[in-house]
């Protein structure tokens, strides 16, 4: 009887996709019955910009059994309440999308639960002066410049926060490689000169170019943009995006901080395209994605230069990209993963979050050596339903847009929307109902808060609505807007927090 057991698993390429793979598989799966083996070159850089995260990143760190608090230091990290987007709109308005609930619990006088947003919604059509991102824990923290963690203080006006990390991608690709190693991974300093198939097109085996060939049962390929398994070798096509999403290039730099670490991204809408800033303890991570068709790499580079903070640390580095996804993720025995996959520009910060899933996935379907098809259609299902959830999520920041001053926001606004993005847009309008998917990374208040940053409201909201009466329901709203900017107001700053429970360990420096 021929032995159909998967042993072998070969991931080609490091930085935070491979070594973030390595500390997954190797946690999950048992010790002794698989060899895991990661293939990398010094000699080949990583992008290593994504440096902002979604909240599922804690989730994974607490089932690796990776102690929060060392990783921060690590990674000299901070803390991140949501993104705070500036322009988009129009010239001159900010708002905010916070991470977790918006709101508390309201409850009828016959017990029945009420919805926070539909009660809020009511209220602004009699008049309520308050905006929504008022009733947002992690918004008013950010704004505040406060922080505490919102799992130590359940029971209190800040509870149903939500929250996750900026981290040096660089340093967490070292901190999850020590963490792999030490459960058994092995590395493999190389170049990959030939990549070796069956008959079948399964992948056997890579050959470094030092002649050492590498055999697997399974290759998972995070070669970045190069896709050098699943896209060179294994010929996979690509999902073209780049109608939807005009930009296709970024510039990143590195400056000193001048000023204490926000809890918070910042997104601002430039005249093609936009620019982040996200604040480590040690230095800032800054880019600007840009549409080549409106500017080009020198002007995008000045205007980035002119309006960052610090002095830059790293020389600005142009990243061209294309948007889309592979039409198949998992190939014959590839699983592509990480840049490798797909790209969606990091407006929401999903990149880290989309390879926390591919391996959430491809541990739901495990395959055995042949790869049985039905379970790579099903892993390719559910990957491109992430792909595709995230990028009209993306796309909702840009054609709900009212700028028309340049020609880059000219364009935005003729591109097409995607047909899922229309319906969800049609039916939120009638009355803030969301048709929301299975397992899906951005929630109602995530989409309510961009909607309504935006300028997207409900002409009506729903007759459960009404279940309280009007003096209750701003009796209501009034105590949630005096207690919870009270309440934040007696916590530490984000940087004092930083400073008291997990400073960063800086480099040592050599003393000559």
């Amino acid at each position: 009887m021929t032995d159909n057991a998967l042993k072998r698993i070969v991931i080609v390429g490091g930085g935070t996709a491979g070594w973030m793979c390595a500390a997954i598989l190797c946690h999950y799966l048992p010790k002794g019955r698989f060899e895991i083996a990661l293939v990398e070159s010094e000699q080949i850089g990583t992008i290593g910009v994504g440096e902002s995260t979604v909240p599922p990143i804690l989730e994974l760190l607490r089932n690796l059994g990776i102690n929060e608090q060392d990783f921060i230091q690590a990674t000299q990290g901070s803390f991140k309440l949501g993104i705070r987007f500036d322009d988009w709109r129009k010239k001159g308005e900010t708002y905010f999308h916070p991470f977790g609930n918006i709101g508390g619990p309201v409850r009828a006088s016959n017990g029945t639960a009420l919805d926070f947003y539909q009660l809020w919604l009511r209220a602004k059509q009699a008049g309520h002066q308050s905006g929504l991102q008022d009733f947002a824990p992690a918004a008013v923290m950010a704004h505040a410049g406060k922080f505490m963690l919102p799992q130590k203080a359940r029971n209190t006006p800040i509870g149903s926060a939500a929250m996750s990390l900026h981290i040096d991608a660089s340093l967490a690709a070292k901190f999850l490689r020590s963490h792999a190693e030490a459960n058994g991974v092995i590395r493999h300093e190389g170049i990959v000169g030939q990549v070796h198939q069956h008959d079948t097109g399964f992948i056997r085996s890579v050959e470094l170019k030092d002649g050492r060939e590498i055999a697997g049962d399974l290759f998972l390929d995070c070669t970045g943009f190069r896709a050098l398994l699943i896209g060179q070798t294994l010929k996979t096509g690509f999902i073209d995006w780049s109608d939807e999403l005009l930009c296709d290039r970024a510039v990143a730099v590195q400056t000193e901080n001048i000023n204490p670490p926000h809890p918070y991204t910042y997104a601002q809408a430039q005249s093609s395209g936009w620019r982040w800033r996200i604040p480590l303890q040690h230095r800032a991570g800054n880019g600007y994605v840009f549409s080549s068709r409106h500017i080009s790499d020198d002007d995008a580079v000045a205007s980035l230069m002119s309006q960052v903070e610090g002095e830059a640390v790293t020389k600005p580095m142009i990243i061209p990209f294309k948007t889309g996804m592979r039409s198949e993720l998992w190939s014959k025995n590839c699983v592509s993963v990480g840049l490798a996959s797909g790209f969606i520009e990091p407006l929401e910060s999903t990149a880290i979050h989309l390879i926390y899933r591919a391996m959430d996935f491809l541990l739901r379907y495990f395959p055995e050596r042949d790869c049985d098809p039905t379970l790579i259609r099903e892993y390719n299902r559910r990957m491109a339903t992430d792909y595709t959830e995230i990028k009209d999520f993306v796309v909702l920041h840009y054609c709900t847009t009212e700028r028309d001053d340049t020609p880059f926001w000219r364009d935005v606004r003729k591109a097409p929307v995607p047909q899922t993005l229309r319906e969800k847009l049609e039916l939120f309008r009638l009355n803030g109902a969301l048709r929301e998917g299975v397992d899906e990374l951005f929630r109602a208040p995530s989409w309510q808060s961009v909607m309504e940053g935006m300028g997207v409201r409900p002409r009506s909201y729903l007759p459960q609505a009404n279940h309280i009466s009007h003096s209750d329901l701003e009796a209501t709203l009034s105590a949630v807007s005096r207690q919870l900017p009270a309440f934040v107001d007696t916590l530490p700053s984000h940087g004092e927090f930083l400073r008291q429970h997990c400073p960063a360990r800086l480099p040592k420096v050599a003393v000559a």
